[in-house]
């Protein structure tokens, strides 16, 4: 099921897997561009009008109210709106401890400086409406904004054809604390937390997975507000050893390949007999699963397993694929961890499969895709905040130092920056 590559071939392996990253088609593009400039301009009428044309559903009022929102909820199953519940205090409880607090360096000569922390003052979630629904994604993207201190958290979800709102997504919403939702999706949602409508308030940043139609509107919206990502293809990486379980190794390699044909599942192993044992298994387990079909593309196009001579080895290979999840189903994985440099999120020991990441265990699920984990983070608290530096020079101090500042500013040529100095040295003199 995965077919085997030479572990020098890391490289290759990496870019291969980054590729199917692939651009959004520049039809796509113009067609979200033109939704965008759409709702830029008739704002609500241009809701309503993408709303009935690809939603089929006429809606006087976006707004989900109070009411709408409690019926809504009130039929999720119990013991699912229980989990969330449970879920949450997790997810809070990790991210409460990403907070940080600003500082302040205090000079002998009297200056001082610092950063200041500030919270957004809004956010936008998206969240899928379609056959994608996943309440679970409510709770990662809103708890961190909410732990971060942002004041205004607004949802947006496209609505069903009865004209209603999910059930999960609702009671997810409501575990989240999100009281301001709007059934609109597709890019002009996306527009609409950009720009405003009548109904609908502009944000700070937009959040959420969505189709690739959302994917073209958030790229094409970032700089008038920001984003979190433009995410790729689902991804795993397993490290096991020859202790490991291969049922658990097989399982855990397929929760990702069940996304998308273009999901990756990648197995390195210091052990010839476990990759033979993991492939057994994943035979087994794919023909009991509902999308056997799209697991055995994903697996045909993107199922890679190594075999290594030292689990060391095999941390470096990761290193250079940076993967979204990575699993060390091995004996000391703490001691791994160390040779672990990039990856979205780790997942420690033979029982933490991704799955426990992705819904309860309190880690956030919004990763890094396509080998960007080289150089950005998981959604967290830091997401929702922005910083701002401040600066104080006593007069005593600028003149002692205005000289050498007028001296840098003259050698790039810029001499109003010259001046500002300037004038107070010599009205001081």
């Amino acid at each position: 099921m995965l077919s085997a590559i030479d572990k020098t071939q890391k490289e290759e392996l990496a870019a291969y897997l980054q590729n199917r990253s692939q651009e959004i088609s520049a039809d796509i593009l113009a067609k979200a561009a033109a939704i965008i400039d759409e709702v830029r301009k008739d704002k609500d009428n241009a809701l309503k009008k993408y709303t009935e044309l690809f939603d089929q559903v006429s809606l006087d009022d976006f707004e989900v109210s109070k009411e709408e929102l409690e019926e809504a909820a009130s039929k999720a199953d119990a013991d699912f709106v229980a989990a969330l519940e449970d879920a949450s205090k997790n997810i809070y409880e990790y991210h409460e401890a990403q907070k940080k607090e600003g500082y302040r360096i205090e000079r002998s000569n009297g200056a001082f400086l610092g950063q200041r922390i500030m919270p957004l003052a809004s956010a936008g979630i998206y969240v899928p409406g379609g056959r994608a629904q996943y309440p679970s994604s409510v709770l990662m993207n809103a708890i961190p904004a909410k732990v971060a201190g942002v004041r205004e958290i607004i949802m947006v979800t496209p609505p069903s054809k009865s004209g209603s709102i999910n059930p999960n997504i609702a009671a997810a919403a409501k575990v989240a604390g999100i009281t301001r939702i709007f059934k609109v999706g597709g890019a002009q949602a996306i527009a609409a937390l950009a720009y405003g409508t009548q109904s609908i308030p502009a944000v700070d940043k937009i959040v959420g997975p969505g189709n690739i139609f959302v994917a073209a509107a958030k790229k094409l919206v970032f700089g008038k507000t920001d984003i979190d990502m433009i995410a790729g293809p689902s991804e795993i990486l397993v490290i096991a050893d020859e202790n490991a379980n291969p049922a658990y190794a097989a399982a855990d390699l397929l929760s990702q390949a069940e996304h998308d044909p273009m999901a990756s599942a990648i197995l390195i192993s210091n052990s010839k007999k476990m990759i033979d044992a993991v492939n057994k298994e994943l035979r087994i387990q794919t023909d009991r699963l509902p999308k056997k079909a799209i697991i055995e593309e994903s697996l045909k196009n993107y199922g890679k397993s190594i075999l290594t001579d030292t689990l060391e080895e095999a941390a470096d290979i990761s290193n250079a694929i940076a993967p979204e999840h990575l699993e060390l189903l091995v004996e000391d994985p703490m001691a791994l961890l160390d040779q672990v440099k990039n990856a979205g999120s780790v997942f420690l020991g033979y029982y933490t499969c991704e799955s426990v990441g992705d819904y309860f265990g309190g880690t956030n699920h919004v990763l890094p895709t396509s080998g960007t984990a080289r150089f950005s983070s998981p959604l967290g608290v830091d997401s929702f905040v922005k910083k701002s530096s401040y600066l104080y020079y006593p007069k005593e101090v600028l003149l002692d130092e205005g000289k050498r500042i007028i001296n840098l500013a003259e050698h790039e040529d810029l001499d109003a920056h010259a001046n500002a100095v300037s004038v107070r040295l010599n009205n001081e003199n």
